[in-house]
């Protein structure tokens, strides 16, 4: 079930004095079951590139396959395929829109045509997945807070039983406490059901702690597509490109500089613990 993009290129307003290229010639692969983090400065394609996993954006030149499938051609269901590939937009609570939660949730699986006991069902264990209590299912989902009304929007999506996960930015905006429950229960998820998971994130330290791959977007290129503790190697050309290295990276090089033989690729506070009383011990 892994997604493909084989060259894809796509240009705004191609044509006219507009023209801009968001994605220029991007190769990649997605597989089954990895947790992907998506990272670049504002302008770098992250947002373009998610929108052509389920096909709501078409690319200029080059190809989209889904399952051996190429998503563009004549025939294919682009609607089963944006219920196996979900996509929650950055501050999707704007989207939010019925009555009360659990009507909102059902939206997603009742336009899939579903009978109505599956759709509460789907409704109900998506609820659960993203971890909103029972007592808030019945509540305007304009009543609660930012982070609880970013799980309905999840939710809503779960519903879907989607097999890829992609959130644009789902943490903007929230408070530390709020984030680390939101991408906490998405590892959870992950961790229970297999699914693949895109996260675009502005956060070093959250793509650090729970990405298995980071793929850095810049000028619409792959710059870099590694895992977490490669990529981090690359601090200062990151930093070039108006991103970072997770805190603790930049700890650990002055420590290394100071003397203590730590070791320089730890990407999290817990790693970087434990280096350093590993180097102590020494």
């Amino acid at each position: 079930m892994a997604i493909i993009l084989d060259h894809v290129s796509h240009i705004y307003e191609e044509g006219t004095a507009m023209e801009a290229a968001a994605l220029k010639d991007v190769n990649l692969v997605i597989p089954d079951g990895q947790f992907i983090g998506l990272i670049g400065h504002t302008g770098s394609g992250k947002s373009t590139l998610v929108q052509h996993l389920n096909g709501l954006m078409k690319p200029t030149s080059g190809s989209i396959y889904y399952n051996g499938a190429d998503i563009h051609t004549d025939g294919f269901d682009k609607k089963n395929l944006r219920s196996k590939v979900g996509l929650v937009f950055q501050y999707p609570e704007h989207q939010l829109f019925e009555i009360d939660v659990f009507k909102d949730v059902c939206f997603g699986p009742r336009n899939m045509g579903l009978e109505e006991k599956e759709v509460e069902l789907r409704a109900y264990e998506a609820l659960k997945q993203v971890g909103l209590e029972d007592e808030y299912f019945y509540q305007s989902p304009f009543d609660l807070s930012g982070g609880q009304k970013r799980r309905v929007a999840i939710a809503g999506v779960l519903a879907m039983k989607p097999e890829v996960l992609i959130l644009d930015e789902p943490t903007a905006g929230l408070d530390p406490k709020g984030r680390d429950e939101i991408l906490d229960q998405i590892a959870l998820l992950r961790k229970k059901t297999g699914i693949t998971v895109v996260l675009v994130s502005h956060s070093m330290e959250d793509v650090a702690k729970y990405v298995d791959r980071i793929v850095v977007m810049n000028q619409g290129c792959v710059m870099y597509d590694d895992e977490p503790g490669m990529v981090f190697r690359h601090y200062k050309e990151l930093e070039q490109v108006g991103l970072a290295a997770p805190q603790v990276t930049y700890i650990m090089q002055e420590l290394k500089k100071k003397g203590l033989d730590v070791d320089t690729d730890v990407i999290t506070i817990e790693e970087a613990r434990d280096g350093i009383l590993k180097a102590l011990k020494r």
